[in-house]
């Protein structure tokens, strides 16, 4: 399937690119750990975004643009708050989080930490025109200290499935497995009603499909306004936080670094779910 993503780097990179390519999924990935729930529906691997994107450091699904920004371009896994703590140590100025091309997750419970972690730093989230952010990473959208929306962005959503094949209308809603998501959405600023009917909305598709929302439908959803102003310290402060949070294990974590066209990547295991025929 071929889809045109237009990309707005951040001025200071001074790039704008239009290129096609073409999404790929193989059938290899992390296994489920007992318990764990995932969600994602697929689409280009790190290996093919666009232009400037494709070069530079990585950490796992993060890339990083410049000083004050980085990009997310791929699925997030029970590593990732490592990676990200592991960026935000190497680049405590990163303000901003472009998503760019964001299928979901492998973990949820990790993508919640991840979420947490995102709003401590007082990071933005960002998805310009042409971005694509679906199932878990609609999490860590919400996150953003800041959230903006560009025309032409796109969104997806789904129910999340257990390693038991259960969905989350199968439990009852006062069981932790839906109370840890209302909890989540409080935390990023929605009201116990608000934090309701997103849930709702979200699980009102099940897992083997998936509910497109514009950036006009997103935005709907999303309060926007003032919020608090972090400054650099404050950032810099709540990296080596993160860099030592109990649970992150940042010694077998390095970075890499890119030419064009060699991202490296981690495909989705098809056992958890392709949507790719869903894509438009």
């Amino acid at each position: 399937m071929l889809a045109a993503l237009a990309v707005h780097v951040p001025a200071t990179a001074r790039v704008t690119v239009l290129e096609t390519w073409e999404y790929e999924v193989a059938d290899d990935g992390p296994a489920a750990d007992a318990g764990q729930a995932g969600r994602f529906v697929s689409g280009a691997p790190l290996g093919k975004v666009p232009g400037a994107l494709a070069q530079g450091v990585t950490y796992g699904p993060f890339r990083v643009i410049d000083d004050s920004h980085a990009a997310l371009l791929g699925i997030t896994d029970d590593r990732s708050p490592a990676q990200f703590a592991a960026m935000l140590r190497d680049y405590p100025g990163i303000a901003t989080l472009e998503m760019i091309e964001c299928p979901g997750t492998f973990d949820d419970i990790a993508n919640l930490q991840l979420g947490r972690m995102i709003r401590a730093a007082g990071i933005a989230t960002r998805v310009p025109r042409g971005g694509s952010v679906r199932s878990g990473a609609v999490e860590l959208f919400l996150a953003g200290a800041n959230r903006t929306i560009e025309d032409g962005a796109s969104f997806a959503v789904h129910a999340w499935e257990d390693d038991s094949g259960l969905q989350a209308n199968d439990y009852p809603a006062s069981a932790p497995e839906n109370r840890k998501y209302i909890a989540y959405y409080r935390e990023m600023g929605m009201s116990a009603q608000q934090a309701q009917a997103f849930y709702a909305m979200t699980n009102s598709v099940p897992f083997e499909e998936a509910r497109w929302l514009s950036a006009r439908e997103m935005s709907g959803w999303v309060r926007f306004g003032p919020v608090p102003a972090y400054s650099l310290p404050a950032r810099s402060q709540a990296a080596r936080r993160l860099a030592h949070a109990p649970g992150v294990a940042l010694a077998p974590f390095s970075p890499k670094e890119h030419p064009q066209g060699q991202g490296e990547e981690r495909a989705p295991r098809l056992a958890y779910l392709d949507l790719a025929a869903l894509l438009h």
